[in-house]
This record gives structure tokens, C-alpha cells and sequence, in this order.
């Protein structure tokens, strides 16, 4: 860890022990540990000859691991690995020289030492189990995991810029290793190469500059023609470091952005005209305009695929309506509007709903689709008897899942209500496997609904970060089961799946 970034000086009175020296040796750190699996974080899980559960950063199933305890708990450890007797199949050697174990390793990455293809089944299996233990469902069918290439995929990322004083330099990268430390990043291979070779020349662009201790972090948003640089400034910029800003991006070919305040702030350093930042969805035949800090997906070519994965299972006739659940500038409305008579987005954001109507146009869709601003996470029955009834739902909701859409639906299956019928097919695309699970125990237990597919979608390789796709359908034969009375509350899976022993300490930030 680097000190310089941390400050600070002689420790005065009485001694204290090293903070990262661990607990006292124990029963772990003498033994030679069975590594048995792997958890979402990428700890392989052991036990050793007393049962305890130890979590072991940097291990990988069938492996023989020497580890060094780093925290002790009653029920488990967690550990750092000092030695392999046996190295799995799977481990790989990483790319990155800034990822590992070792001091000032860089947090953006956690899984660069485990083949692509092992990192994939990992997260089919993390879903699978997720559903299983979560939410009591089991899709009838597994989907294909949806992948990609494994470098340079990443198109958005916030860099984090710091001004090390002592060491006259600056840090422009992602986050040390759990830590809130900026890492020492050269390169970076999830990144496109050509901004990968911009890290030093934007290092030293920054330290040129006379603001540069107010600049906090810059925010990397690629388009189809344009790449854009959001710049966190603190204070205005002079008249030299805008200079100095222009010549960067006349040479670099990339367009300046600032942000004083909020990210509603955001402006042009010079609005001279030029291409906008937008990406195409080419099955459909839509441009997707978007602003640098506006939510789209991080990986575009994964993106495309999984707009068109599901449409075809959502499987709309042109004289059907959909509602497009947190539907932000309309990535998956507008091709629905390209396929059904009519479709409703709805979004808990007034300033993206404008956006996604502006985009509507843009396409020629305007005719086929409606947008609607609400609170998603308040909604009730009543609000979806008020819509109406309408054939297939695509929803798309942020980490925190849809209870509340899943518990409305589940409100209407116990009291039914004269005219309203549900959706006949629901297409659930989620960035969390905890939050899809417990809505998927409601859809399926009291709602009456079939889990008739599920599948994993590799948005962000090398990460733990699992994207999934799962479909339900009307089920008019469905009865009540031994689960239907369990109550399934909001946030059992949200609980369970931040207990890992990680998680608490990770100082990594996930993916804008």
C-alpha cells in the first residue's frame, strides 16, 4: 500500500501492532488445505482439519494450498495464499503485471489468473446456485451463456486521478486492490488498447496542469465514432490548463468533457459541433444518442447480442403491447417498437425519460412508444391494474432487482381483479443473481409463474460481476405448493449474498 498516498507521520505513544500483520498463526496456517471451490469474489473455499471454512484469496479449485490467516472469525478464515503444491488445470497465467496479489495491485480485476472459459461457468453455476438457494426455482432450461472477447471490451470506466506530492507524480487508474488507494496502472488490458496507451500521456497531462490537485477523476465513455473524457474539476479551469486540454485531445482525438458539480453539470469544454457520442443496436436499426455519465451498458458488442437474445425470447407479435421496465434511454423500447403495436417505458428518472422520448424520434418510433416517470421501487397492485393489461414485460432493473413489481404481480395472483390479466411472458434481465432470485421465488411460488429459462451473460469479463437473463411464463395450470406460504422477504437475498467475508472489506468499485 502506498504510503505516500496515505499521509501521516510518526506514530506517537504506545506501541500498536501492525494492522495488516493478521491474527496469531493457527490450525490454517500450518496446513496444507484442499481447495474445494470457488466463490463469486474469486476465493478459493478450503477447510481444514478442524472444519473451519477458510476463504482463500488467489486459490483456485483442486489446488493444495500453504496460506497465511489474515482474519479469523468462529465459523471461518480468511486467508492469503503463500504456496500451491498442486496448480489447477485452470489457472492462467494473467496479463496484466498490475494484477495479483502482491502490495499496490490494481482492484480492477479479479479473476485474470482463471481461464475465460472457467470464469464463465463459474457465473453459470453462481446463478444457478443463487436461484436454487434464494429463491427455490430452477429453470427448466439453461441458456447458453452469452460471451465475448475477454480484452478490451471495457468502452466505460472511471478512472480515479491523484497528485502524489511526495513522489511528484500522478496516479491516473482504478483502485489498489481493497483499498481506496489509487494503483500505479501503466496498462490496462479490459480497456481498448488505444486508451490503454493514453494512461502515461494523460498522467502526464494532468501533472501539467495547475489544477491538478483538484481533479479528482475522469470518466471514459466510448461511442461508435467518439471517445469522451469527463473530467471532475473541482475548480474552473484556467485559461493554460484548458489549452493544455484541446492540444491533448486534438493529438488523442478524443472529446473533452467537464463536470464541476453533479454529474447534471457535465459540459463541453468546447461545443464546436462534431459527432455525438451514440452506439448502434444494427439488428434493429437503431442509434442510441447518450451523454458521457448517462447509464449504458459497458460492453457494447455483448450489448447488442443481449438486446437480441431478449427480443427472441420475449417473442413479440406485432399486435402486442410490452412495458419496458426501468427502460433508461430506451436500449431495449426502441427495438421493441420496431417488433410490437405499442410499447410503455418506464423509468424512475424524468430527465432520462425525456432522453429516451428525444431518442424515440431520432429513430422514427415515436408512434409505437410511450414513456412514464414513477418510483419502480413503490410499485403496487393498483398501479398495475391502473396500466392496464398488457401482453410481455422486458425488465431490466439496477442491483437493487424489482421486489416490488414481483410482489405486485404476486398481490394480483391472491386477490385477481375484474378486466386485469398478467403479462403472458416476462423476460428478466438482471446485474445481480442475489435480487433476480428473490424475485424469481415470488414470480414462481406466489405469483404463477414458470422459470422456463435461465442463463449468465459475461458483461464484464475477469470481474465478479454477473449480468443474466431469465424468462417466466403465465402458468394457467399453477397451484399452490408447500413454499407458496413462505414469505419471501425483501431482503433475505440481498443479506445472504453480501456475507461473504470479503465483501465487507473490498474497496473496489463496481463498473459505472
Amino acid at each position: 500500500m502506498s504510503t505516500e498516498q496515505q499521509g501521516g507521520g510518526k506514530g506517537r505513544g504506545r506501541h500498536r501492532r501492525d494492522r495488516n500483520a493478521g491474527p496469531a498463526p493457527g490450525v490454517s496456517d500450518n496446513e496444507w488445505l484442499k481447495v474445494t471451490g470457488i466463490d463469486l469474489d474469486a476465493q478459493g473455499i478450503a477447510h481444514n482439519s478442524e472444519g473451519v471454512v477458510v476463504f482463500i484469496d488467489g486459490a483456485l479449485p483442486g489446488e493444495e494450498a500453504r496460506v497465511k490467516v489474515i482474519k479469523r472469525k468462529k465459523q471461518w478464515e480468511k486467508a492469503d495464499l503463500v504456496a500451491i503444491r498442486r496448480e489447477s488445470s485452470q489457472r492462467v497465467t494473467p496479463r496484466c503485471p498490475h494484477f495479483g496479489l502482491h502490495a499496490g495491485a490494481c482492484g480492477g480485476c479479479k479473476m485474470q489468473h482463471l481461464a475465460p472459459q472457467a470464469q464463465v461457468a463459474m457465473k453459470q453455476r453462481v446463478l444457478e446456485d443463487n436461484l436454487w438457494h434464494l429463491g427455490k426455482a430452477r429453470p427448466e432450461l439453461v441458456l447458453r451463456p452469452i460471451e465475448g472477447p475477454p480484452w478490451g471490451y471495457r468502452l466505460r470506466a472511471r478512472l480515479s486521478v491523484r497528485w502524489v506530492a511526495k513522489k511528484n507524480t500522478v496516479l491516473v487508474g482504478f483502485h489498489e486492490r481493497k483499498s481506496s488507494y489509487v494503483a500505479d496502472m501503466r496498462e490496462c488490458h479490459v480497456i481498448p488498447r488505444r486508451i490503454s496507451d493514453m494512461l502515461m500521456p494523460l498522467r502526464a497531462l494532468i501533472e501539467a496542469m495547475q489544477a491538478r490537485e483538484r481533479l479528482p477523476q475522469i470518466e471514459l465513455a466510448i461511442g461508435d465514432q467518439v471517445t469522451a473524457l469527463v473530467l471532475r474539476n473541482l475548480e474552473p479551469l484556467s485559461e493554460h490548463d484548458a489549452g493544455l486540454l484541446r492540444a491533448f485531445g486534438k493529438q488523442h482525438d478524443v472529446q473533452w468533457w467537464l463536470q464541476p458539480k453533479g454529474p447534471d453539470t457535465i459540459h463541453r469544454l468546447d461545443d464546436d459541433g462534431g459527432p455525438e457520442l451514440a452506439y448502434t443496436l444494427p439488428e434493429f436499426g437503431v442509434r442510441m444518442p447518450f451523454r458521457p455519465t448517462d447509464f449504458t451498458q459497458v460492453n457494447h458488442q455483448i450489448n447488442t447480442v443481449l438486446v437480441g437474445r431478449a427480443l427472441r425470447l420475449l417473442d413479440v407479435r406485432k399486435d402486442e403491447t410490452v412495458i419496458d421496465w426501468f427502460c433508461g434511454l430506451g436500449n431495449f423500447t426502441l427495438p421493441l417498437a420496431t417488433m410490437a403495436r405499442t410499447v410503455l417505458g418506464i423509468e424512475g428518472s424524468q430527465t432520462l425519460v425525456d432522453r429516451a422520448l428525444d431518442n424515440a424520434k431520432l429513430n422514427g418510433l415515436d408512434a409505437h412508444t410511450r414513456f412514464d416517470a414513477r418510483n419502480l421501487f413503490e410499485i403496487t397492485a393498483d398501479d398495475l391494474v391502473a396500466l392496464g393489461t398488457v401482453d410481455k414485460w422486458l425488465v431490466d432493473p439496477p442491483r437493487e432487482g424489482a421486489f416490488a413489481l414481483a410482489k405486485a404481480l404476486a398481490d394480483l395472483k391472491a386477490a385477481p381483479r375484474e378486466g386485469w390479466t398478467a403479462p403472458e411472458r416476462i423476460v428478466y434481465v438482471s446485474c445481480n443473481p442475489a435480487t433476480l432470485a428473490r424475485d424469481a421465488g415470488l414470480l414462481v411460488h406466489q405469483a404463477g409463474y414458470r422459470l422456463v429459462s435461465a442463463g449468465a451473460v459475461n458483461m464484464f469479463p475477469h470481474t465478479a460481476h454477473v449480468e443474466s437473463m431469465a424468462v417466466f411464463e403465465w402458468d394457467p395450470q399453477w397451484k399452490p405448493t408447500e413454499r407458496t406460504a413462505v414469505v419471501i422477504a425483501e431482503d433475505s437475498a440481498l443479506a445472504e449474498s453480501e456475507s461473504s467475508p470479503g465483501a465487507e472489506e473490498e474497496g473496489d468499485a463496481p463498473p459505472p
